[in-house]
């Protein structure tokens, strides 16, 4: 198998990174480390570790951003297992032990991560605390599958996958959207499986520079637009049944609108809000929960993410009869 590390002017966690890779309890594996154009010495600090560890391999194909980079690697890569690392990320020493063992008795899975640790502590935002500990929550194909269209189920930096498979289904892809969450998404859609080890296999770092807080690919925005991209063709929304949207405030709507611009239309809102319930948003009646109790089942688009309400509303359904993934879908 190959782990694949972009990088660029990473020099200050580098060489954390790399003893974490060569510690691995599994050695058979190549690296291949690809400079998206670095001027800070990085790829000086490969070099050294090219001299006596005969496993990495360096690319220099210049400033292409993280897709380039990892299609480059993808492009020289021959084993059929890649594991996908970033350069200021620790491994623990089973991440690729284990997660090779698990796609060799798994061949129905295309891709595998693992729980992860967010770290440093005095870096740690609360927001992305509690998506972590949302993260690591969703382990199994299934509940990967039900919440996909809530956020980024897996942790990048954690996953292994199969080449083949991610190539024969495009490769990573560049656009106004975050790459990682569009693969799995794209993934998802063709009929791929995904699960995650209950291991924590990854040291994730969380930093004041990291991409998420200062690129616009990586905005709610850019996250709405993608979700609404793909739960737009979703065969669950192609189906005969009469479409419910939870969640009629103002922000809910607005996230909403991504999908209506596909031309889809609720036959009804459902809110809690006693202010609401009884009027006409848009032209569409606002119920109350208790009306979704009815024979013939609408299917339920979920939109509310207060803290906590996602998992009061999907406990609701579910007492109501309805099931995640054939009644309803969650999403961020």
């Amino acid at each position: 198998m190959t782990v694949v590390l972009p990088f660029y002017n990473a020099a200050d966690t580098l060489d954390e990174t790399l003893d974490s890779i060569q510690a691995q309890t599994l050695e058979a594996f190549s690296l291949i480390a690809v400079d998206d154009g670095s001027t800070d010495g990085s790829a000086e600090l490969i070099r050294r570790r090219m001299r006596h560890d005969p496993r990495i391999t360096l690319l220099q194909p210049g400033r292409q951003g993280v897709v380039g980079a990892m299609n480059c690697a993808l492009s020289h890569c021959q084993t059929p297992l890649v594991a996908r690392m970033d350069a200021d990320d620790i491994m623990h020493p089973q991440r690729l032990e284990l997660q090779t063992a698990f796609l060799q008795h798994h061949p129905e899975i295309t891709l595998v991560g693992s729980r992860v640790r967010l770290f440093p502590e005095p870096e740690i935002q609360d927001g992305f605390a509690e998506y972590v500990r949302w993260q690591n929550g969703c382990l199994s194909a299934r509940e990967i599958d039900d919440n996909i269209y809530v956020e980024l189920p897996i942790a990048h930096p954690s996953v292994m996958f199969r080449r083949d498979a991610v190539l024969a289904a495009g490769g990573y892809l560049d656009g106004d959207f975050p790459e990682d969450y569009e693969l799995l998404l794209r993934l998802h859609q063709s009929g791929q499986r995904m699960a995650k080890l209950p291991e924590v296999l990854l040291d994730w770092r969380d930093s004041p520079g990291r991409l998420t807080r200062t690129d616009p690919r990586y905005g709610r925005e850019a996250f709405d637009r993608l979700r609404a991209r793909y739960l737009a063709g979703d065969p669950r929304l192609q189906q005969p049944r009469k479409l419910f949207i939870w969640g009629a405030g103002r922000k809910t709507r607005k996230r909403v609108a991504h999908l209506l611009l596909f031309g889809f239309r609720p036959q009804a809102w459902i809110d809690v809000d006693p202010r609401k319930i009884g009027r006409r948003i848009n032209d569409i009646e606002v119920l109350a929960p208790p009306m979704l109790e009815r024979k013939v089942k609408p299917f339920v688009l979920s939109y509310v993410n207060n803290h906590g309400a996602r998992e009061q509303i999907a406990n609701a359904l579910q007492a109501m009869g309805y099931q995640a993934g054939q009644d309803y879908l969650l999403v961020g």
